[in-house]
């Protein structure tokens, strides 16, 4: 049985590797990518990740973004609101599934669950492991290619001079012990560039460096690259 699919996409490294993986799959159509913004900031969600990043990412997967805006603050009444709606419109447009990168948090998985029971959507969860497996997932991903950068940090889990550093082999042998190298409780999260599932990297260079509500942030720009990064043509 086939499958049409949207992807939750939050910019980061797991969301890209699970676009190549359910594109390994010949009964899954991937539809889109669904991207939460802040609108008042026209940034990803914690990511903080310019709202044109994506687009370019999408244009370098041959995707369509479907975009969800959330008003600022947000509450969880809100969140659940306007994902509602895109559920909904995912339906009528023959969606049979939604796709997370989550890698092994049970309470988000069945967040996820809830969220979609009744609507005739169903989740699937392609990367689902256990947190001794997430080692060898980075190390599976970057020597598949994948390119990515940390655009936030949680200074209370990882050192906020990780942040805007390249996601590679030497950034994960300097993650402090207990920091997971894919990110997964929340230590860091990042913006994907280059790798399998796109056509072609998309330029950016690293900015300012700032602190805000508890995190460090990394504010990434369309112009420039990132050392040893290609130029798309």
């Amino acid at each position: 049985m086939s499958c049409r699919v949207l992807l939750s996409w939050s910019s980061g490294k797991d969301s890209a590797w699970t676009l190549h993986v359910l594109r390994q799959q010949p009964d899954v159509e991937v539809a889109g990518l669904l991207t939460t913004f802040n609108e008042a900031a026209d940034r990803v969600a914690m990511h903080a990740v310019r709202r044109e990043l994506v687009e370019a990412q999408a244009a370098a997967a041959g995707l369509l973004l479907w975009p969800v805006l959330l008003p600022w603050p947000c509450s969880n009444t809100d969140y659940e609101q306007r994902m509602s709606a895109a559920i909904r419109r995912a339906r009528e447009e023959k969606i049979t599934h939604v796709a997370f990168g989550d890698l092994y948090l049970e309470d988000v998985r069945n967040y996820r669950i809830r969220q979609l029971s009744g609507t005739g959507v169903e989740p699937l969860f392609p990367l689902w492991t256990s947190p001794d497996q997430t080692p060898h997932l980075a190390r599976r991903m970057l020597a598949a290619g994948l390119r990515a950068v940390l655009t936030c940090v949680d200074p209370k889990q990882l050192p906020e001079p990780f942040v805007g550093r390249l996601y590679d082999t030497a950034l994960l042998a300097e993650l402090p012990a207990g920091v997971d190298p894919c990110g997964e409780r929340g230590e860091f999260h990042t913006f994907c560039f280059g790798g399998p599932m796109f056509a072609s990297e998309i330029a950016v260079q690293v900015g300012e460096t700032v602190s805000r509500d508890g995190f460090c942030f990394a504010d990434l720009l369309a112009s420039g690259s990132l050392p040893g990064s290609q130029e798309a043509p």
